[in-house]
């Protein structure tokens, strides 16, 4: 069964073709396009592929983006595929959703928790679990060992946090610079602030999660900018490309083989 797997973020979707929809199946091909670009997808990056047999997506750029994907999903004559679309619900693939409102959590951090989780399992026993996704916008959310999602942080990513300076402060528009220990000039104390910003996030959850559990969580990291970060973490992590993708083979295979 030919599975695809879209992720449609706030800036790019994603998208990958698999040989099944479980953990572990082949990739086919896959490819990413800016989100300005999406309506030429049956025309570029979808055009010669397989048809596939199931499609399954995440979605955070809103409705009318999902539209214009399904728009292209239809313009695929060989295609007979219903789309459908993550919604965080109260629990799914073995994770438990603790937000206030399950329905109004991000899909995108949804799925990611829901892949994370599994990596996890797959490497040995349940573990306490921080998942950050490093994106336009940067999410750290925290799992406990029995997969009680208990909340998370959201804050700006590094273009959305030099863009408000920008556009905050007098005469402040400067290239990007390095992250140093004592940065010395402009570009390098913008860079400097906002990656140890989101490494202190990611500490102060870490902290948090291991006093609530009584053990040192595992921490997963992801996102299109997550390697910017890898040199300023101060825990031990790993670092994945395909987080969301991940989540979607989980749930997938929850759904159309139990």
């Amino acid at each position: 069964m030919t599975f695809l797997a879209i992720d449609v973020g706030n800036t790019r979707l994603k998208w990958a073709m698999y040989d099944a929809a479980h953990p572990g199946a082949n990739l086919l091909a896959h490819g990413a396009e800016f989100l300005e670009h999406i309506d030429q997808l049956a025309e570029t990056g979808w055009a010669g592929l397989p048809a596939p047999d199931r499609m399954l997506g995440c979605v955070v750029a809103g409705d009318a983006v999902m539209r214009r994907v399904q728009q292209q999903i239809e313009q695929m004559a060989d295609w007979d595929v219903v789309p459908q679309w993550v919604v965080p619900s109260v629990a799914e693939a073995g994770v438990i959703n603790g937000y206030d409102h399950p329905t109004r959590l991000g899909a995108d951090r949804w799925v990611a928790m829901i892949g994370a989780r599994h990596q996890v399992l797959r490497q040995g026993p349940p573990r306490p679990l921080v998942v950050v996704m490093v994106g336009t916008a940067v999410t750290v959310d925290a799992l406990d060992a029995e997969g009680h999602f208990l909340g998370g942080l959201i804050l700006p990513g590094h273009g959305i946090m030099l863009r408000a300076l920008e556009t905050g402060t007098a005469g402040l528009h400067v290239p990007t610079g390095e992250v140093t220990l004592f940065p010395t000039n402009t570009s390098d104390a913008l860079t400097s602030g906002g990656t140890y910003a989101i490494a202190g996030a990611v500490e102060r959850i870490y902290q948090h999660l291991s006093a609530r559990c009584g053990e040192a969580p595992a921490c997963i990291m992801a996102g299109g900018a997550g390697w910017k970060m890898a040199p300023s973490m101060s825990r031990p992590f790993e670092l994945t490309d395909n987080l969301i993708f991940d989540g979607l083979l989980v749930i997938a295979a929850q759904r159309w083989t139990a």
